[in-house]
């Protein structure tokens, strides 16, 4: 399975911002900047990560992104979904009766595949910005700041 630049860019991109936020709009002319991303890339991104309630505009001087939500609140999971990035690993369809074989079944593999799908999206549910911005993946868990001192927020942005 692989996880397209989409995906990636958009989850990097939101991490960006969570960290350089603090309570502030952040423009996207800066997280293309510090994370090497096209900006018109990013601004594609960003406008199906605001159609999905992660993010919210500011315009006119000083505008920029905040995040709909608190970084806590905020998944991987929900992140990739709204940039329109499935999280499978089968050829075919999921759920789907018909398989990806020419005679329309399903290979051998296609439920070992298709689990693997289901355990990589129910691992992205459960980490937040506020995990990836703490260090808090991997195995990294230690003396890490607390979320809101990681991602960078306020509290009264919360």
């Amino acid at each position: 399975m692989k996880l397209s630049t989409k995906g990636r860019y958009a989850v990097m991109a939101m991490v960006d911002l969570a960290n350089a936020s603090k309570g502030q709009p952040v423009a996207l002319a800066d997280i293309a900047e510090r994370q090497e991303i096209s900006l018109s890339y990013l601004e594609q991104l960003f406008a199906k990560l605001r159609r999905g309630g992660l993010v919210r505009s500011v315009r006119g001087p000083g505008g920029g992104y905040l995040l709909a939500h608190a970084s806590e609140a905020t998944r991987v999971a929900d992140i990739i979904m709204a940039v329109d990035e499935p999280i499978r690993a089968t050829r075919c369809a999921s759920h789907s009766p018909v398989g990806c074989r020419t005679d329309k079944s399903r290979c051998l593999t296609h439920d070992l595949w298709e689990e693997l799908g289901n355990q990589i999206h129910h691992y992205l549910s459960r980490v937040s910005l506020a995990d990836v911005c703490a260090r808090r993946v991997g195995g990294t868990v230690g003396n890490a700041p607390t979320p809101a001192q990681a991602c960078g927020e306020m509290a009264a942005a919360e």
